[in-house]
């Protein structure tokens, strides 16, 4: 079975590379601004089954797509910040809050589909606006949702989480593992 990611995300490959051996991570020619759904969690689902789609070519490859999105708790969606504006108005309002990490996990198998969200809840301390400003400065907000990595420069800002680490990072690791698991051994 050939397994592909529908992802270039490092972080990604990363950590899928704690579940296979062996996979090739391609990326997806979706246009993700065509998906305009309002709730988080239909959104991220909707935008993981459209990238796996989109690179799915063989009826016996494992695909695999991704999405996360980081939801204020105003329920506003973040995804990745395009400037340092964006990045700015994006931790500070997480500061000293709780948000909501939601990652959108779709298999693709033998003509089944599979499609889950996991949840992640993440608290940031109080924030001082230089300390943005600093993070900002070192480049880190720029390919992550929610402007901040929690495994890199912001995991200062982390006073606890609820939910699967990996998931902030981008991919749940164990509902995915699960997932595969009862979607091969059906097969």
């Amino acid at each position: 079975m050939e397994v592909l990611l529908a992802s270039k995300s490092p972080r990604r490959r990363q950590l899928l590379a704690l579940i296979f051996d062996e996979f090739r991570s391609v990326t997806s020619d979706f246009n993700e601004s065509t998906v305009k759904e309002q709730n988080p969690e239909e959104l991220v689902k909707r935008l993981s089954y459209c990238k796996a789609k989109a690179v799915f070519g063989q009826r016996d490859q494992l695909v695999i797509g991704a999405d996360t999105v980081v939801v204020s708790p105003e329920n506003k969606v973040f995804g990745i910040p395009p400037d340092e504006s964006a990045a700015y108005e994006m931790l500070q309002t997480l500061s000293g809050k709780k948000h909501r990490v939601m990652t959108g996990v779709t298999l693709l198998y033998q003509g089944e589909a599979v499609t889950f969200c996991s949840k992640t809840d993440v608290y940031f301390r109080p924030l001082e606006e230089e300390e943005i400003r600093d993070y900002i400065r070192s480049g880190e907000p720029f390919d992550k949702a929610g402007g901040y990595g929690i495994q890199g420069k912001a995991a200062v800002f982390v006073e606890k989480i609820d939910g699967d680490f990996y998931n902030v990072m981008g991919l749940p690791v164990t509902d995915l593992y699960m997932a595969v698991q009862r979607l091969v051994r059906q097969k």
